[in-house]
């Protein structure tokens, strides 16, 4: 690490650390929320969870042994954590429309988007690991293991 705290690379040894804590940080504390909300009746709703144990495995290998392989594993896992925030988005909001539809059949248009979005399943809460993922993708950014 370079003398001079203003020069670029010291920069950006102090934004991947940063972005390394907000991961760890948003990892854990959406875990705990999974967890206190039972987010555990099936397989799908297991994906995060199981998501996050992997990341933690990933990020732990970085910090024993970086490598230009761990980096690249925890990509594979980053661009997994965005496709999960996706599917669930879409899971979310179809278990949303299913519910308003058996409740109300001729529900249509903004009223039925209306519903999806604000069901008794939260909608976008599954956004939150598609954050997490981009997160972890500028993390692995030009990464020094990647030289």
């Amino acid at each position: 690490m370079p003398s001079d705290p203003s020069s670029p690379a010291s920069t950006l040894g102090t934004l991947r650390r940063a972005l390394l804590l907000l991961l760890i940080a948003g990892m854990v504390g959406t875990a705990a929320e999974l967890l206190l909300l039972a987010h555990t009746e099936d397989v799908w709703q297991l994906a995060p969870l199981g998501l996050f144990a992997v990341a933690g495995g990933v990020l732990t290998w970085l910090a024993v042994a970086p490598s230009r392989l761990g980096v690249r594993a925890l990509q594979g896992v980053m661009v997994l954590f965005v496709a999960s925030g996706g599917l669930g988005v879409y899971l979310h909001s179809w278990g949303n429309r299913e519910f308003a539809l058996e409740t109300e059949p001729a529900l249509g248009g903004w009223k039925l988007f209306a519903e999806m979005m604000t069901g008794a399943f939260p909608a976008l809460a599954p956004g939150t690991m598609v954050l997490l993922g981009l997160i972890g993708l500028l993390f692995t950014w030009r990464h020094p293991s990647l030289a």
